[in-house]
């Protein structure tokens, strides 16, 4: 075979081992016997996030620019073929992550009468700082006729009760829900749909795509090292986010403990996400006054009302010269305080999406809200209920799907997979 090599896939076949080389070339035909460098620097993968440990990689890492977020319906009904897709979806997530291709052989190097292992379209493209995030909906335990299809009921976590309707909610079941759902988070855009491709490939026959969603240009900081990013209506969103270098803050409000709940739980947490469509044409037809009335926040700088700076402690006391609260009373930043709400903080890393028009003229577009709680019992559900119910952006947003899934902790080594706990 002439021609050069991608250093994902040099790296691939230099994991397969002899004896892997020796079976692919019984059963694929002539692999490479000389190696050329790959097109690519050697420095090419030094942007891969970790896969292995004791949480998943994509929760507190810092928040990259795109987003592919997929939700599956289990389709099998054999208990150890899921296990197997679990296994399987767990070696192609820690090869992509490294920047290598989704299987053994790769995209290019197999035999020609067989469908390749890689979809190929990432050939040549760093690994991005890829991370893949897993969560198992409640669908997995009981689906939607009650039925227990794979003896997984009794190990139901009591925080992934069904969310309430919320007042206002437009919710439409086809875009919401699922059994198992995967975030591709990654700072180029073929990079994080090459990762959703492969995992949906591998697992045709045991899940169907229910839903998917592009994203952009994320919406909030999960560390302290990143500026804060703005929204689709301009403001900076996720001033008061969670980050992971609050890890007392961290370790109360993200990552759920001993006692919690079951233990395959244990070190791991909950997601929540919403499409919440916004009015993007209303908006940009109100006073900018009243924008900044409407979010609690000056658009330019950031700063809460009354403040000067974005990361000023927000006054909820004081009042303006007129003798008004210097922050409304149903300002966003105001109902959506932890002060408002017992102490809950979420650790949000949602983005924005522009899905077309709606065929009136309109920008079919918004944010896509991605939130990691420790229970969404005491975390979200309480917040957006606040919200729901008193906040004066309503009039501009319409939540249009909504999702929960309890997502494990991390994957320890090669011998691990998403879920080993779960089904043990």
């Amino acid at each position: 075979m002439t021609g050069k090599v991608s250093r994902r896939r040099a790296i691939a076949l230099a994991g397969v081992g002899v004896a892997g080389i020796a079976g692919a070339s019984a059963v694929g035909g002539a692999l490479v016997t000389s190696e050329k460098k790959a097109d690519r620097p050697e420095s090419a993968t030094s942007d891969s996030v970790p896969f292995y440990g004791a949480t998943q990689a994509g929760i507190t890492t810092p928040a990259q620019d795109r987003l592919h977020f997929v939700a599956f319906d289990v389709v099998t009904k054999d208990r150890q073929q899921l296990i197997q897709l679990l296994k399987d979806w767990t070696a192609a997530a820690a090869r992509m992550t490294a920047g290598q291709d989704a299987g053994p052989v790769g995209a290019t190097a197999g035999i020609l009468e067989a469908p390749p292992d890689d979809t190929g379209e990432a050939i040549g493209l760093p690994a991005s700082g890829l991370t893949l995030t897993i969560g198992f909906g409640p669908g997995l335990f009981r689906d939607a006729s009650g039925k227990d299809r794979f003896g997984l009921a009794a190990r139901k976590p009591a925080a992934l009760a069904d969310l309430p309707h919320f007042p206002g909610d437009t919710i439409d079941p086809a875009i919401s829900g699922g059994d198992i759902c995967v975030q591709a988070c990654a700072n180029d855009p073929q990079v994080a749909v090459h990762a959703i491709r492969n995992l949906a490939r591998i697992g045709m026959g045991v899940v169907s795509v229910r839903w998917s969603q592009l994203g952009f240009g994320r919406t909030s900081s999960t560390s302290t090292s990143q500026a804060t990013p703005r929204n689709l209506f301009g403001f900076k969103d996720g001033t008061a986010n969670l980050k992971a270098e609050e890890t007392d803050l961290v370790e109360q409000n993200l990552w759920a403990r001993p006692g919690d709940g079951p233990d395959w739980m244990t070190g791991g947490s909950y997601l929540v996400t919403r499409k919440i469509r916004m009015l993007i044409e209303t908006w940009d037809r109100t006073s900018l006054g009243e924008q900044e009335d409407i979010i609690g926040r000056t658009k330019g700088e950031g700063a809460a009302l009354g403040q000067a700076k974005e990361f000023d402690e927000i006054d909820l006391v004081g009042k303006n010269g007129a003798g008004k609260p210097l922050i409304p009373a149903d300002a966003h930043v105001r109902l959506a305080h932890p002060d408002t709400n017992k102490g809950a903080r979420l650790l949000r890393r949602g983005y924005n999406f522009v899905d077309g028009s709606d065929g009136l003229g309109r920008l079919n577009a918004g944010l896509f809200f991605i939130a990691y709680q420790r229970d969404p019992r005491t975390h979200f559900v309480p917040i957006q209920l606040n919200l729901a119910r008193h906040d004066a952006l309503n009039e501009y947003v319409r939540h249009v799907s909504s999702g929960l899934f309890a997502c494990p902790p991390g994957v320890t080594g090669p011998d691990d997979y998403w879920g080993r706990a779960l089904f043990a």
